[in-house]
């Protein structure tokens, strides 16, 4: 038994407690949330059960982070033939008859079983992060070789094209984040950087003009022209910063007698318009405070990884929490178009909420195995 306590005791001292505390609370947070707008009857598709879903979800992933703290990262990563071909699969079946659209979204990005909903693509990040950071890490002396960087960028290009094809253009810019932000940690020569500079409006007129569909360029034609929408596409945001400024400096409350802006998805992707009515300036500026921390936590990581591997499994799950937080609250902020990117740990989903929770365990992995006297399961040899 006191060897027991002595590897728990381990665990805590080997791990970043700060982040994972973080990530707790602010799966409290939605938790309250999700449970005041079901007991509140503000939305028809927001009942107890996404608050048990919510609740069963985080718990879920709690358990996938300290499972996977305890395993050693490079270990994982070895098993990319596993779980890379299986999200692969996984994304594949949405285009075939299990593939399901939900209701109010504009891709066909989940797999329905039954009364289950899985999203594969936020599978697929966690696949991507690591086989990409594995081969990042294997060819980084040797990056800068074109037949390198040739097959650095066609590897980031499966996914992205994958769930393009969904059509869920959001997800596919978390991708283009990922690959960004661990390429750039990288030894990169800087004739790279200034031809994807030059590419890049190359790229953005292409894309708008082969690969966006009417409804998506006019969703990036309102935040640039507010006002001038004839299809009224920009009444989502424009609810969802009436809701935020309804909840002033101090809130509305959980229950409030005066009544709430009912903004649609207000228990997914526009969560934090519904915080800000709830809580106000203040607990809106909290939860900002919290993802913040919890980017910035995953970020400093990287610093202590041991290898290549680590340090670009945590630049990749930093692309990826920092474009889910950016993308989201830009989105409810009217400052970038709505592309369907829930708020980590935040937004009703259990799919991606299970995934942040895996994201945040594998980083933790980095952090618990970079230095043998401090992993956890570590017993010091006796002194000769």
């Amino acid at each position: 038994m006191k060897n027991f306590f002595k590897k728990i005791q381990g665990y805590f001292r080997a791990s970043d407690t700060g982040l994972i505390l973080a990530c707790i609370l602010c799966s409290a947070i939605s938790c309250t949330m999700l449970w005041s707008i079901a007991g509140n009857e503000l939305i028809d598709r927001c009942d107890f059960g996404t608050f048990r879903t919510q609740i069963i979800a985080s718990s879920l992933g709690l358990m996938m982070t300290v499972i996977l703290s305890v395993i050693d990262y490079n270990k994982i990563i070895r098993l990319w033939w596993l779980y890379a071909p299986a999200a692969i699969a996984l994304v594949g079946l949405t285009f075939t008859s299990l593939g399901y659209r939900r209701a109010g979204a504009d891709d066909q990005a989940w797999i329905a079983i039954g009364n289950f909903y899985l999203q594969p693509s936020e599978l697929l990040k966690l696949a991507f992060i690591l086989t990409f950071s594995m081969h990042l890490a294997k060819v980084e002396e040797n990056m800068n070789q074109i037949g390198n960087m040739l097959l650095l960028c066609l590897h980031a290009a499966v996914p992205v094209l994958l769930v393009a094809k969904q059509g869920d253009y959001g997800t596919a810019i978390v991708f283009v984040v990922i690959f960004l932000a661990e390429i750039l940690s990288a030894k990169i020569a800087v004739r790279y950087i200034l031809a994807a500079i030059v590419m890049i409006p190359v790229v953005c007129l292409g894309a708008w003009n082969f690969l966006l569909s009417d409804m998506h360029r006019n969703r990036i034609l309102v935040i640039l022209h507010p006002g001038t929408d004839p299809e009224n596409l920009e009444y989502q945001q424009d609810l969802g910063i009436a809701a935020l400024a309804n909840g002033r400096i101090f809130g509305t409350g959980l229950q409030s007698e005066n009544g709430y802006v009912r903004v649609p998805e207000m228990h997914n992707d526009f969560i934090y318009s519904y915080l800000g009515q709830a809580w106000g300036l203040v607990g809106s500026l909290l939860v900002l405070f919290l993802l913040t921390y919890i980017c910035l936590k995953v970020l400093t990581d990287s610093l202590h990884a041991k290898n290549y591997q680590g340090k670009f499994i945590c630049i990749g799950a930093f692309g990826m929490l920092f474009s889910h937080c950016f993308l989201n609250i830009g989105m409810v902020l009217k400052v970038m178009p709505v592309i369907g990117i829930p708020l980590p740990f935040l937004s009703a989903g259990g799919t991606a909420v299970v995934c942040m929770y895996t994201a945040v365990g594998i980083v933790n992995s980095t952090r618990c195995h970079n230095v043998r006297k401090h992993r956890m399961f570590y017993e010091a040899e006796p002194e000769r």
